[in-house]
């Protein structure tokens, strides 16, 4: 059987990673190890995932004219992703550069530059949804580009998935087209979730998060995760135990493989599962990067 073919719009970052002991505190100067060049952006490292999961992947977004657009142009081929609509604008290229300490953990700062310029327009094209099943989405481009590939994916009866991050206040119009929302502590706790400490803290924030989405799952980390589905089955689910190499994209390889999953015709509780296993399996260090 075809595989079922996935489109991830959204963003695309060359990222500059930079290893340290610890990161740095306010006004402090950190001595690091080492840094590299890594493919990224979540709308990049998602349609990455939905590829490296078994699913056809195509990427609808925007680079710049630089050798960081085509360092991502080609992250994108190398891993199989379809990036015929990718445009390359004459802006720079959108970039970050994250930290990295000796536990894993890692903070970032994003320079947006293209994605802030993603052609609405282009989401009418035809060509770009042939064959799509699903539709991924997270917060790193304007509200309008989410808006418009949202309102298209309804239209076409398609699937789609928010990956609500960063957080931020979505437009009204938005939460009615989602029908997967996906959020860590931190995004639960900025949308009105609440804090959370444990699963069963984390499956109150989903169930706070159903009165305006369908279905939502709350990842917590180290923890696990909480879900409620539409029909209000409610899923708390441990992580698993690994030894941690970086969680520097876990979010991204667990959406790309939830996707993925949900393409296939898993249903919610599976396809939670089976992301969460290559969350896990990212985190212990296997599939990292392009």
């Amino acid at each position: 059987m075809t595989a079922p073919l996935i489109l991830t719009v959204g963003s695309l970052h060359h990222d500059i990673l930079v290893e340290a002991d610890h990161l740095p505190g306010r006004d402090e100067t950190a001595i690091g190890r080492r840094w590299y060049p890594k493919f990224g952006g979540k709308g990049g490292n998602q349609a990455v995932s939905v590829s490296r999961q078994g699913a056809r992947s195509r990427m609808f977004g925007a680079v710049g004219d630089d050798d960081f657009g085509r360092f991502l142009r080609d992250g994108l081929r190398a891993a199989g992703v379809d990036d015929r609509f990718v445009a390359t604008l004459p802006v720079g290229s959108g970039m970050s550069v994250a930290i990295q300490d000796a536990a894993g953990d890692y903070a970032a700062t994003i320079v947006s530059g293209a994605n802030l310029a993603i052609e609405v327009a282009g989401l009418h094209d035809q060509a770009v949804w042939e064959e799509v099943v699903l539709l991924v989405l997270q917060n790193e481009v304007p509200d309008a580009v989410n808006l418009a590939a949202a309102a298209e994916a309804r239209r076409r009866g398609l699937c789609t998935i928010l990956n609500a991050a960063p957080a931020r206040a979505l437009p009204p119009a938005l939460p009615p087209l989602i029908d997967v929302l996906v959020v860590n502590t931190v995004e639960a706790a900025m949308m009105g979730g609440g804090e959370v400490r444990c699963l069963h803290s984390a499956a109150v924030a989903a169930r706070h998060l159903c009165a305006r989405f369908r279905t939502v799952i709350v990842t917590a980390g180290s923890l696990g995760l909480a879900a409620q589905g539409e029909d209000g089955s409610l899923l708390q689910l441990p992580a698993e135990k690994v030894a941690v190499v970086s969680s520097h994209g876990a979010g991204d390889a667990f959406i790309g493989a939830l996707a993925a999953s949900l393409a296939q015709g898993h249903d919610l509780a599976t396809s939670c599962r089976m992301a969460s296993k290559a969350a896990a399996r990212h985190v212990s260090g296997q599939g990292q990067g392009v």
